[in-house]
C-alpha cells in the first residue's frame, strides 16, 4: 500500500493584514501535528511576516507569474517569492480563473515555472455547477490536468499536489460527499497513470478543497486517494484550524 503524507493548507484568499496572520500563527504553529504537512497560503504583503513567525506552519502565496520580470503590473515573480523564503504556491485557483482570466494554459506556465524554481505548487482543477449538473465533472477534470501538466517532467510530477476544487462547493456549504470526493480523486490519479505511469501517480498528492469543516476532516482523509484538503473558511479562525489538527489525530 503506497502511503502519501496528507497535506492540509489553509487559503486564505483576500483575508487577513499581517498583524492578524502573525497572531494566528502564534495562537497555532506550536499546535501542530506530524499527522499531515500543515500550511496556510496568506496574501502577498503577509507572506515575510508569516514566513519569519511560523515555525512548523508551510507558507504558501495563493498566486505566482511565469515570467522572471517585466511589464506585469501589479504580480509577483517566483524569484520574489524565493527571496522571502517561500516556495509553496496555488496554481488555478476556480476563483483565478472566473474573476483575473486564468486559463489552462497560463496554469501550465505557472507551474512549470514553480518546478523550475523548485517550489512546490498546488495545482487547483474542478468543475462549475452547471458542468457538474451536465454530468461534465469528468471531462473537465481530465482537460484540465492534462492541460496543466503539459511538457512537464516525470520527476518533477513527483513533488506536485493536486486540488481537486469542485467550484459548485467552494463558500458555498454545499460539500461533495466523500464518495464524490473519492471517485473524483482517484479518477484525476488515473488520468496522471496515462500521462506518467502509476508509480508516478502513487506519489502524487491530491486534495479535496470545497467547503472542508473540522469535523469531517479525519473521514476525508480515510478515503484511499485523497490525500488532504485545501481549506477556505475553516482555516480563518485559529480555533477551527486548531480543531481540524485534534480532529486528525
Amino acid at each position: 500500500m503506497i502511503m502519501r503524507k496528507p497535506v492540509i493548507v489553509g487559503n486564505w484568499k483576500m483575508n487577513k493584514t499581517k498583524n492578524e496572520t502573525v497572531a494566528f500563527i502564534q495562537a497555532v504553529d506550536s499546535k501542530v501535528t506530524n499527522s499531515a504537512t500543515w500550511g496556510i497560503a496568506v496574501p502577498y504583503l503577509a507572506l515575510e511576516d508569516a514566513k519569519k513567525t511560523a515555525k512548523n506552519l508551510v507558507i504558501s502565496a495563493q498566486n505566482l507569474h511565469f515570467e522572471d520580470n517585466g511589464a506585469y503590473t501589479g504580480e509577483v515573480s517566483a524569484s520574489m517569492l524565493k527571496e522571502i523564503g517561500v516556495d509553496w504556491v496555488i496554481i488555478g485557483h476556480s476563483e483565478r480563473r472566473q474573476y483575473f482570466g486564468e486559463t489552462n494554459e497560463t496554469v501550465n506556465l505557472k507551474t512549470k515555472k514553480a518546478l523550475n524554481e523548485g517550489m512546490t505548487p498546488i495545482v487547483c482543477v474542478g468543475e462549475t455547477l452547471e458542468e457538474f449538473e451536465k454530468g461534465m465533472t469528468q471531462e473537465i477534470c481530465k482537460r484540465q490536468t492534462i492541460a496543466a501538466f503539459k511538457d512537464i517532467c516525470p520527476n518533477c510530477m513527483e513533488t506536485v499536489v493536486i486540488a481537486y476544487e469542485p467550484v459548485w462547493a467552494i463558500g458555498t456549504g454545499k460539500t461533495a460527499t466523500n464518495e464524490i470526493a473519492q471517485d473524483v480523486c482517484c479518477y484525476i490519479r488515473s488520468i496522471v497513470a496515462e500521462m506518467y505511469g502509476q508509480v508516478v501517480a502513487d506519489k502524487v498528492r491530491i486534495q479535496y478543497g470545497g467547503s472542508v469543516k473540522p469535523e469531517g476532516i479525519k473521514t476525508l482523509l480515510e478515503q484511499p486517494d485523497i490525500d488532504g484538503a485545501l481549506v477556505g473558511g475553516a482555516s480563518l479562525i485559529a480555533e477551527s484550524y486548531i480543531a481540524m489538527m485534534n480532529n486528525l489525530g
